[in-house]
């Protein structure tokens, strides 16, 4: 049984509207174990990027807690969750991102300049992530230099080379091709089973589903379902 690497309890994340407080998250709990990873799907509006981004400790919970390795984001100062999304989360999303002036290489290389770990070991490993994720040809290439597929690759190696505890990918594979789509998510659920990370990634192509270990259905900012049987994730993947 792997240990328990984010646990989120009864989250509420409450906006304002003309027509009244709206709850785009609401009373939403769940966990993801070590090395386990996990698909958010739903509808448009159901909560899902809301809840990805409460989980990047980019927004607030109204009420609730988000603990990763055991650190409540509720109890954390600005500075404190800064650090934390710093050295233990990786996230990529829809815009990658990148620094248009530095190579695709030194853009994975960036997470590790910035927690003042990057050495020989580390620029192999970035070196290895991108040739995992099919560039190990465009290493020097600048992102005006390489296409969206590629870019988006970069930042998914981007997410994980400072071994993170937790992973977030919105819509990773939204600007691939089907065929660069199965092997990139297939690819990164590889990469989060063998080091041990909590994975989480938002998408629409349910097709992807087929990668993760169990999947979390929203709807109206509530999770309505979770799916741990391997058969019916492969139901959902083939759209059956």
């Amino acid at each position: 049984m792997s240990s328990t690497a984010l646990e989120v309890k009864d989250v509420v994340k409450t906006f304002d509207s003309d027509s009244g407080p709206i709850n785009a998250v609401d009373g939403v709990s769940f966990s993801v174990g070590q090395g386990e990873f996990v698909a958010l799907v739903g509808p448009s509006g159901s909560g899902k990027t809301t809840m990805l981004s409460i989980l990047a400790a980019l927004l607030t919970p109204t009420s609730g807690q988000v603990l990763i390795d055991g650190q409540d984001l509720a109890r954390m100062n600005e500075s404190k969750r800064v650090a934390l999304r710093r050295n233990k989360i990786g996230f990529t999303f829809q815009s990658n991102n990148l620094i248009p002036f530095l190579s695709a290489q030194e853009n994975v290389e960036f997470m590790l300049r910035l927690n003042g770990r990057l050495d020989k070991t580390g620029r192999l490993r970035s070196q290895e992530l991108l040739a995992r994720l099919g560039l190990a040809d465009r290493l020097h290439n600048l992102p005006n230099q390489m296409s969206g597929g590629q870019q988006q690759r970069v930042a998914i190696a981007r997410a994980l080379i400072h071994a993170p505890t937790l992973v977030l990918a919105d819509e990773p594979t939204a600007s691939l091709d089907t065929e660069r789509a199965f092997q990139v998510v297939e690819t990164f659920a590889a990469l989060i089973h063998e080091n041990g990370r909590a994975g989480i990634i938002v998408t629409h192509d349910l097709r992807m589903v087929k990668y993760v270990d169990r999947v979390l259905q929203m709807r109206d900012g509530k999770l309505v379902k979770v799916i741990e049987d391997r058969q019916e994730i492969m139901h959902l993947a083939r759209g059956e």
